[in-house]
């Protein structure tokens, strides 16, 4: 489906409930909030469910969208990649419509709307509301500059190509403030997220000479650093930062005996096949997986699953 007919598609439908994915980050989140302005500008109800997963660093941009799950709403999902990430309280289990950009969706909702070649689902987004309203507001360009900006690293990650800058400077061009994002987004954190990060430092183990480092984030961990949910945003990122490093792991305590892995390359590892085996997916310089292991049994489990991959 091309987004011309995607676009369509919203045009004959109304009363939308917009989905966005369990442990929401800014490409998710951001694209919601603007699609769901665009979609109200477009003169069509449009609700986001309120996943209450979302972190107070992202609640302001949300939360004015929130409404509640109702029968009959038409269930728009995205930035989601499959049924499993469904946002938790979720009731319906459904979708009728999906927006995406991760190659790997098995198309779980009857009409799909899917670009892998993007980095966000932000540009896509981006395509649909300019069609639908013809220009974008300042609250949506800045929107979608954190769905952009945030799922490529800054435009540091391997998934930035030359249109992911042209998004960016497009949404510019229609107000984002960039400078204030980009500050808010990736120079300020909290005193505790610094304190964690040493930790996740001292834990890193690096094998193949650097090619490939794991760390862990353990609940003492943020207990000592005192930290919450809202300075967890991009840890993945971390291990990664080691130079030569081609493979990186991290893997975060939920629970006693449950913990979830990211894993971040720099594409000859495929992430999401290894993931894959344990649940999971995404793309393949940046997946993730859930498991019932403590978190050192699934840093062992997914280090050995990519030993046998190993280029």
């Amino acid at each position: 489906m091309t987004v011309s007919e995607f676009a369509d598609t919203l045009r004959q439908r109304d009363d939308f409930l917009i989905l966005t994915h369990t442990r929401p980050d800014g490409d998710t989140l951001g694209s919601a909030a603007a699609l769901c302005s665009g979609l109200r500008r477009a003169g069509k109800t449009a609700v986001i469910y309120p996943n209450p997963e979302v972190t107070e660093h992202y609640l302001p941009m949300v939360a004015p969208y929130f409404g509640p799950e109702r029968e009959g709403q038409c269930v728009l999902c995205v930035d989601v990649a499959g049924e499993e990430m469904f946002p938790k309280g979720f009731r319906r289990g459904k979708a009728d419509l999906c927006v995406d950009h991760h190659a790997k969706n098995p198309g779980f909702a009857p009409l799909t709307l899917l670009d892998g070649d993007k980095a966000s689902c932000g540009e896509i987004v981006m395509e649909l509301i300019e069609l639908l309203c013809g220009e974008l507001t300042k609250e949506e360009a800045d929107s979608l500059y954190t769905a952009v900006s945030t799922d490529c690293g800054c435009f540091v990650y391997g998934n930035t190509r030359a249109d992911t800058h042209r998004a960016a400077a497009h949404l510019m061009d229609c107000g984002a403030d960039a400078k204030r994002l980009n500050k808010s987004l990736f120079r300020s954190v909290s005193y505790s997220r610094l304190v964690l990060e040493g930790l996740i430092f001292s834990s890193l183990r690096a094998m193949k000479d650097g090619q490939l480092v794991s760390a862990t984030v353990t609940l003492d961990m943020m207990k000592r650093a005192g930290a919450t949910e809202d300075d967890c945003d991009d840890l993945a990122s971390l291990p990664g930062r080691v130079r030569g490093n081609r493979a990186s792991v991290l893997v975060r305590e939920l629970a006693p005996g449950r913990s979830k892995a990211s894993i971040r390359t720099d594409g000859s590892v495929d992430a999401s096949a290894v993931c894959a085996r344990f649940g999971g997916g995404g793309h393949k310089m940046a997946s993730g997986c859930t498991a019932d292991l403590g978190p050192e049994e699934l840093t062992e489990a997914l280090l050995g699953a990519i030993a046998e991959v190993w280029p």
